[in-house]
């Protein structure tokens, strides 16, 4: 069943594969019809208390030029950057606004102004979802193979901060998941995608391109270069491809079935501080955000809750993040 777009090439496709019922439904269709309702006024508040939060922290940083809010400034950007590009992921998923125009416009703009390509990422996600864990999943390089080790994660996370993993985070977003950049062939996984995504996801990317050389001409030529790229591409290069590893790890990392939605995602229930770092706009939620891709962020609680008081969720991939962090860090298992 397709639940956000019927045009082949563009489709999310919700993930209800079952050993026993291929295209069995975990939620009574009238209560999903209510899930996937889009709400713009919510939308509309957390693209706005995001962006003011940046403002904010930016004014803060700015004028005090404090060293310790300082550095404050550049984690709690970085951690909004982050959140900026799940809303991204929203409108990936034509669910951040009713309006396709408006929504691509917004989430589009929050990919812009973190170097994300959310035309290219719609590609690219669209294969994660619709085959994932499969040879077709373009992530699988990113969060296969755990555990690998206790020290394995911890290192490149450590890469991630000091920045030397960046080029390969905003290449992904570009269309050139890591599988690809190891066989020299960037843009081989864009072909599975319409025609008309593929020109739009160009044309993007030339966009992002463009925005990023004009932000930092404008800057050097106002005289707030240094500021540029300390408090926004400095977070960018360090703490967002931290974040964005770590999370992609906890989604998906070390979970108990390959072949089925609810083994091979995890929805992470943890304390509000760590989803507002980590994971921000319901993202943790993410198991649901498989199965039922078109419901928006602000309903996956709600869909959580259903699907627990269903009882679907018993034996599922949902833990709490100490209980993540302990499988995706342990030691690798022996082989025979």
């Amino acid at each position: 069943m397709t639940s956000t777009n019927p045009t082949p090439g563009e489709e999310f496709v919700d993930d209800v594969r079952s050993p026993t019922t291929p295209n069995l439904s975990y939620l009574p269709s009238e209560r999903l019809a209510e899930l996937n309702q889009i709400d713009s006024r919510t939308a509309t508040a957390a693209v706005i208390g995001t962006v003011a939060t940046i403002v904010g922290v930016l004014a803060i940083a700015l004028l005090t030029w404090n060293l310790i809010f300082v550095a404050a400034a550049i984690v709690i950007i970085g951690t909004r950057q982050h959140a900026l590009i799940v809303l991204a992921h929203d409108a990936t998923h034509y669910r951040l606004f009713k309006s396709r125009w408006l929504n691509d416009l917004v989430g589009g703009a929050c990919g812009i102004v973190c170097c994300v390509s959310m035309h290219t990422y719609r590609i690219i996600h669209r294969l994660h979802h619709n085959h994932l864990y499969q040879k077709q999943d373009p992530d699988i390089p990113l969060h296969g193979g755990y555990p690998r080790g206790r020290s394995y994660l911890a290192k490149r996370l450590l890469r991630d901060l000091c920045g030397l993993t960046a080029w390969k985070t905003y290449a992904y977003f570009f269309g050139a998941p890591s599988s690809n950049i190891a066989n020299n062939q960037p843009l081989q996984i864009l072909d599975d995608t319409s025609p008309r995504l593929r020109t739009r996801a160009r044309r993007d990317r030339w966009l992002v391109a463009s925005f990023h050389v004009a932000a930092l001409a404008i800057a050097y030529t106002t005289g707030y270069g240094f500021e540029y790229l300390l408090l926004w591409l400095l977070p960018l290069a360090t703490i967002v491809p931290m974040l964005l590893r770590l999370r992609a790890v906890c989604e998906h990392g070390a979970v108990i079935d390959l072949t089925s939605p609810l083994g091979a995602a995890r929805t992470n229930l943890a304390p509000t501080l760590v989803q507002w770092a980590l994971f921000p706009h319901h993202v943790n939620y993410h198991l649901e955000h498989h199965i039922y891709p078109a419901i928006p962020h602000y309903k996956l609680p709600d869909c959580h809750r259903e699907m627990t008081r269903l009882g679907v969720l018993k034996g599922a991939e949902v833990r709490t993040i100490k209980d993540t962090l302990g499988l995706i860090f342990a030691d690798q298992p022996a082989t025979r």
